[in-house]
């Protein structure tokens, strides 16, 4: 079963939900900040519309409704775009395409601020920033919030199909690199396509931190996932929630919410269980930001704004399962969703940090361990 019953009271999963705050923020901390000064402060009022708005984003992290309530609600047309990983996002931004709104992560929001590709909030067009939690308004990767409003919170682990692959199983990254353990998974596993998050679980299966800069470790990660292919079905960050609940893998390598909506939605949810490998796992918190080269930057500033209207912020966390940064919304979230992300506070995770130069080992050893 994915949740537990629900036999604990509201007051007692607003002290989880606090918990889980902290033990977020206590990660983050070790993020470095990026270079503060100011590309442009965003001349908007509240509630004003310049345009359509091309939105960029994680794909099946947002409910379709919202975006057509707003679209009818301010007359534009929302035009999503979608993206696999940070790094990707990242190149079509430096490349020169144009985007009004985007949804970076937690160490790429550092890493685009001191590229002084994000455009400084205009918090007067932003009324119900007022409802966000204000432990997620003091980030170490943007301090005050001055380039991004946080989105959703969640972690990265794996699903697994336990019909398949039965109950007694290693809470592992094992999971997906033992090739021993993994060639007799029927259909194989489903890992991220994502430098980050797949050379990271590679790093923390041998024992190194996800933030490990030591070149010698990097070479045995890359080993790692070489050695592992035979038996990895694919590199996807899009449908490897359906791969795994519709049996095509045995096990998937993904995001929180995808998986738990994903596994809520099989013939047989009682086979399949969302774990954090025992080594550790990926917390992170993805953000709202608008690139310096929006051109419909006003429109960017009322859609943030909608997402975090309290009815609003709630409707998303209930679509994706995701934790919510919006604390007007939390009375409106369904109750097991707050309990599992309460739940995962004890767990041993790490924040993926911007190393700087650093980064662009990680995105050749991931190319390196595909090929």
């Amino acid at each position: 079963m994915m949740f537990s019953e629900h036999d604990k009271g509201k007051g007692m999963n607003m002290i989880k939900k606090a918990l889980l705050i902290v033990a977020v923020l206590a990660l983050v901390a070790a993020a470095c900040g990026g270079d503060d000064e100011s590309v442009s402060a965003a001349s908007c009022e509240a509630g004003q519309v310049d345009g359509n708005l091309n939105f960029y984003n994680w794909s099946e992290y947002i409910d379709p409704e919202l975006i057509e309530a707003f679209e009818a609600e301010y007359g534009v047309d929302v035009v999503e775009s979608f993206y696999e990983s940070n790094e990707a996002m990242l190149a079509q931004i430096q490349s020169g395409v144009s985007y009004d709104l985007i949804v970076p992560s937690d160490y790429m929001v550092n890493i685009m601020i001191t590229e002084g590709l994000l455009v400084e909030l205009n918090k007067d067009a932003i009324p119900n920033f007022v409802n966000m939690d204000p432990e997620f308004t003091s980030l170490p990767y943007d301090d005050g919030a001055k380039y991004s409003a946080a989105y959703q919170y969640g972690t990265t682990g794996l699903g697994v199909n336990t019909a398949l692959v039965g109950d007694d199983f290693p809470v592992s990254w094992a999971l997906l690199f033992d090739p021993e353990l993994t060639k007799d998974f029927p259909g194989g596993v489903s890992v991220l396509n994502d430098p980050r998050e797949t050379i990271g679980a590679a790093l923390m299966y041998l024992g190194y931190s996800l933030n490990d800069t030591n070149m010698d470790h990097l070479n045995e990660a890359i080993a790692v996932i070489q050695a592992a292919k035979a038996n990895i079905a694919t590199f996807d960050s899009d449908q490897y929630d359906e791969a795994l609940s519709t049996g095509l893998v045995s096990v998937a390598h993904g995001y929180s919410g995808n998986m738990i909506v994903s596994i809520g939605e099989a013939d047989n949810p009682d086979d399949f269980v969302y774990v954090l490998p025992e080594e550790g796992a990926t917390l992170w918190i993805d953000n709202m930001a608008i690139p310096t080269n929006a051109v419909s930057v006003c429109t960017a500033h009322t859609f943030i704004d909608y997402l975090l209207d309290a009815e609003n912020g709630a409707t998303l966390t209930n679509w994706n399962y995701y934790g919510s940064p919006n604390a007007a919304a939390v009375p409106m979230i369904e109750e097991e969703v707050i309990d599992f992300y309460a739940d995962t506070a004890s767990a041993k995770t790490e924040v993926i940090q911007d190393q700087g130069d650093y980064e662009i080992n990680y995105t050749d050893a991931f190319a390196e361990s595909k090929s």
